[in-house]
């Protein structure tokens, strides 16, 4: 090999032999695709240069020790599987006396919790190691086999929180199957075992040495290669669980159950062990897409050539491939690796938005080879919608939105033309309504009509024609419009709280004079004042932000005077935007919470609390209610983790005031989260069982007509409406429930790592009263704290 021979020809010199070892340990952590020609080269080398391959294995064995102490477990397994590969250079038994060790570990964390996701991953880790080992050196199959007969144990219990993790409501639905990965793992090792650990998708060398002695090469077959002692790697007895969370992962392709394989099948070792390389290389390189893109466009040149069929082979054209040979398309590999990452329970490791421009990239690279591949994936969600869980189905929806408006907008709607005339209550059309309406977001109303099939056209109001929605108040008819009119003009001169004031008391004169036996005349003054700052702040969202930083003592004393009052405010954002711009509402909604204007619970309470507005449930098919209420709950969420992880200060002990200010905020903090939950939970498992059903009277509409004129919908039967709203109650409980459990370990885990006080009294810091002032808003952060552009 050109490159060990290079690596030994230039060992004399300081810098090289000083920098190359650290560039082959990035160079292994960064690009995994290449490990296996990395080790080769390391193998090459050490028949050349010994002194440099020991180098080099004492690099890799500082960071591995470092990935250990610092619970960075991809950093730990990418570096074991080169460790792996390389098993022939090292005395004794190698690589194996550390996969027991983290063996070790794995029972004791197991043993310790029934709940413990760490000592999965390091099971996972060994298991994912061992072919490595042995697709190089086959003598080792023993220790394997007695290492796989333990990991059994850990690997055939299935992880309670597996089943919430699992991307489809009901698996007795006909749906693909969709196993754990440890199980799936041990089971695909087992049956490798019998075969002999064949792998004939990773690529073999052979080393220069054994090249020559099958030449006939003189002077140099009797030579052997110089053994060194395995990097001494040291496991503590507590294990750090690090600062990426771990959870259980189940398997999940987009291409299963297909005529022909167009990727491995479950039964084959590969399905894991390539989408795991994919992955890495997806999750690792966040920061460079473009280099991403280019590696998975190029996978097929980092296996072996018979692995793949040729590139932007069609689908069709698989059918004509000789028996025997492989079906497998490397672009439906790619789309899989990415839609699994991007599609990921409980969540994705990095934003989504990153996984959305790897499929731009990659279509920009290979628009002939990902296009069709891309279309398949969409179909194939899209068919699932039924079944799929919500969570998902709205990060599918995103994704789409935005991929399409990449694309001209452009889509095979006609495809979906019999899903159009549904009521919006079926899951496949709120998918189309949401898209839509996203679509509007990106880009305006009669752009996007040109872009659909006529039968879409009435799925796009003419009210979303509109840049600015009408001000109610201008109506005459409108109740109250003078008052209105007069609200709107006094912000519009930027008028001082006194003159709002006093328009509020004469306004709450009208009301009474009106209509004496009026309960809350707050209700209606603050819908008057929200709507006409909305209107004012209409042309852009910094221009309402500018309103409400004005007005925000008015706001908060407005917020202050009743609960109806509060959930009044979140109404008239939503109902000056819902007509045209619903997203709209959702971001201003967003900073009244920050503004403290609101609370979490005023929002949540707007949505699911009142039985006229969620309409037996019926609300919970729009889109928009969903961001609205996810992006409030996980606002609290947020502040549960800050205040916690000011607690954990980096492990380092704090001075006993501080840390009694700072639990007493915790406390109280998560007292708030879970109170949070409990009420969406009460609300959604009323619409789950029925019961909300139950306060409503069913009308000749039904009880869901949406933000759409439903005459032209086909009508659906009493059982069928209620099964459906009955559906959207458990698609949302399932949601939050899981979101609540996530919460809870991530926070059990938290505080079992809180350092005890110290002994000094420092001053109370800044940063204990800001956990304060935001534990007193019920979870709602300051405005200081988020940024508040678009």
């Amino acid at each position: 090999m050109d490159v060990a021979r290079t690596i030994a020809d230039n060992f004399d010199d300081e810098y090289f032999r000083g920098t190359v070892p650290g560039n082959m340990v990035q160079l292994v952590q960064e690009q995994p695709l290449k490990i296996p020609f990395v080790a080769a080269i390391l193998v090459e080398l050490n028949q050349a240069k010994p002194e440099m391959a020991s180098l080099i294995l004492d690099k890799f064995g500082e960071a591995l020790q470092d990935g250990i102490q610092t619970g960075q477990w991809r950093q730990v397994k990418l570096t074991l599987r080169f460790l792996g590969l390389t098993q022939s250079l090292y005395e004794g038994e190698g690589v194996f006396p550390i996969l027991e060790d983290l063996f070790s570990r794995a029972v004791d964390l197991q043993a310790a919790s029934p709940d413990d996701t760490l000592g999965l991953e390091l099971v996972k880790i060994i298991m994912l190691t061992i072919p490595y080992v042995l697709v190089w050196n086959p003598d080792c199959s023993q220790k394997a086999s007695d290492l796989l007969e333990k990991t059994a144990i850990v690997a055939s219990a299935p992880h309670e929180v597996e089943a919430a993790v699992v991307p489809y409501l009901d698996q007795e639905q006909g749906t693909p199957s969709c196993p754990g990965i440890l199980s799936l793992l041990q089971e695909q090792l087992q049956s490798e075992s019998q075969k002999g650990f064949e792998l004939k998708f990773i690529p073999r060398f052979t080393t220069s040495k054994r090249r020559n002695s099958m030449e006939g090469a003189n002077g140099t077959d009797g030579e052997t290669p110089k053994s060194h002692a395995f990097p001494t790697v040291t496991i503590p007895e507590t294990v750090p669980a690090g600062s990426d969370p771990v959870s259980p992962e189940v398997w999940y392709s987009l291409y299963a159950d297909q005529d022909i394989e167009t990727v491995p099948p479950t039964s084959n070792i590969a399905s894991i062990m390539i989408r795991d390389v994919l992955v890495d290389t997806i999750n690792t390189l966040d920061f460079n897409r473009s280099a991403v893109g280019k590696f998975l466009i190029d996978m097929d040149g980092y296996f072996t050539p018979e692995t793949f069929v040729r590139r932007a082979t069609p689908f069709d054209r698989l059918k004509d491939v000789p028996e025997g040979e492989s079906t497998w398309k490397c672009e439906d590999l790619i789309v899989d690796a990415i839609f699994s990452q991007m599609l990921r329970l409980p969540g994705s490791e990095h934003r989504v938005v990153y996984y959305h421009s790897l499929i731009t990239e990659t279509c920009r690279i290979a628009p002939a080879a990902i296009a069709p591949s891309l279309g398949r994936a969409i179909r194939f969600l899209y068919r699932s919608m039924d079944v799929m869980d919500l969570e998902l189905c709205y990060r599918f929806m995103d994704w789409f939105a935005q991929h399409l408006s990449n694309f001209d907008f452009r889509w095979k709607w006609a495809e979906w033309l019999d899903d159009v005339p549904l009521s919006p209550l079926y899951p496949k059309k709120a998918f189309i309504l949401g898209v839509l309406d996203k679509e509007v977001r990106l880009s305006f109303a009669r752009r996007i009509r040109e872009t659909l099939p006529e039968e879409y056209h009435r799925l796009i109001p003419a009210t979303k024609d509109n840049d600015i929605p009408d001000f109610k108040f201008n109506d005459a008819a409108t109740p109250f419009s003078v008052q209105g009119k007069e609200m709107l003009a006094l912000i519009r001169r930027k008028a001082p709280d006194e003159d709002i004031e006093a328009a509020i008391t004469a306004f709450h004169a009208a009301i009474t004079s009106e209509n004496p036996t009026t309960a809350d005349p707050n209700s209606i003054s603050t819908d008057a004042f929200v709507t006409a700052v909305c209107h004012i702040g209409s042309k852009s969202l910094s221009h309402v932000l500018s309103y409400i930083e004005r007005y925000r003592a008015r706001l908060q004393a407005l917020a202050a005077s009743s609960p109806a009052s509060r959930t009044q405010i979140v109404d008239a954002v939503v109902a000056y935007w819902q007509a045209v711009q619903p997203g709209v509402a959702v971001n201003i909604a967003d900073k009244l919470l920050n503004y403290s204007v609101v609370a979490p619970a005023d929002v949540c309470a707007w949505a699911l609390a009142a039985p006229t507005r969620l309409r037996a449930g019926a609300l919970l098919a729009e889109h928009w209610v969903y961001e609205l209420l996810a992006g409030t709950v996980a606002k609290v969420a947020r502040r549960v983790r800050q205040v916690a992880r000011a607690r954990l200060n980096a492990g380092a002990p704090l001075p006993p005031a501080q840390a009694a200010q700072l639990d007493a905020t915790l406390a109280q903090e998560r007292a708030g989260l879970r109170s949070l939950h409990a009420s969406v939970d009460a609300a959604l498992a009323a619409v789950a069982d029925g019961s909300a059903a139950q306060q409503l009277v069913r009308g000749d509409a039904g009880f869901a007509p949406l933000a759409l004129d439903v005459a032209l919908d086909e009508p659906v039967e009493a059982a069928e409406e209620l099964r459906l709203l009955r559906l959207w109650g458990q698609r949302w409980a399932r949601v939050f429930r899981r979101t609540l459990a996530i919460e809870e370990a991530w926070m059990a885990d938290t505080v079992a790592r809180f350092p005890p006080p110290g002994e000094e009294e420092p001053p109370a810091p800044l940063e204990v009263a800001e956990a304060t002032d935001a534990a007193a808003s019920n979870g709602a952060p300051r405005a200081e704290e988020e940024d508040l552009l678009m």
